[in-house]
């Protein structure tokens, strides 16, 4: 883990990730996380946010940017055994998480409503796709350095 992050280098990185199309929303946000947070991250988990591309599946369903985020907590504040009461707390931050981007937009977590209508393929849905990306990541990250308390730069 580093010792000191950027939390605006990480949602720089992850909306230069998806920009340039290197990953799909969710894996450029568990990327960058990986990066600029906890380089230890076993890589795996980039390839784990693969499935999330366009909502679950490409069924536009979820947004892949709240997946990608909420894998990065689940990451720093999940369980790995059974019955392990860390889940609470990870649930919690998760649903901080997913609040912060309703707020910020529809009030909902659908791509579809997003992109409805949108040329996937041009400069609309890239340009909206990316700063949400960034917007997740930078989330993502605040959570994570106040909940370890990280030195933030």
């Amino acid at each position: 883990m580093l010792n000191e992050v950027s939390i605006a280098k990480v949602r720089a990185r992850a909306e230069e990730l998806f920009r340039t199309g290197g990953f799909c929303c969710s894996e450029a946000i568990v990327y960058s996380i990986r990066e600029n947070i906890d380089p230890d991250m076993p890589i795996s988990l980039v390839a784990a946010a693969s499935g999330f591309k366009c909502g679950v599946g490409g069924s536009e369903c979820l947004c892949g940017t709240i997946s990608g985020a909420v894998m990065s907590l689940g990451y720093f504040f999940g369980r790995t055994e059974p019955k392990d009461p860390k889940a609470l707390k990870c649930v919690d931050l998760a649903d901080e998480l997913q609040e912060s981007f309703r707020k910020g937009h529809k009030g909902v977590l659908c791509c579809e409503v997003y992109t409805r209508g949108m040329d996937k393929s041009k400069g609309e849905h890239m340009a909206q796709c990316v700063v949400f990306t960034g917007e997740m990541a930078e989330k993502a990250a605040e959570i994570i350095t106040r909940e370890l308390n990280l030195s933030v730069v």
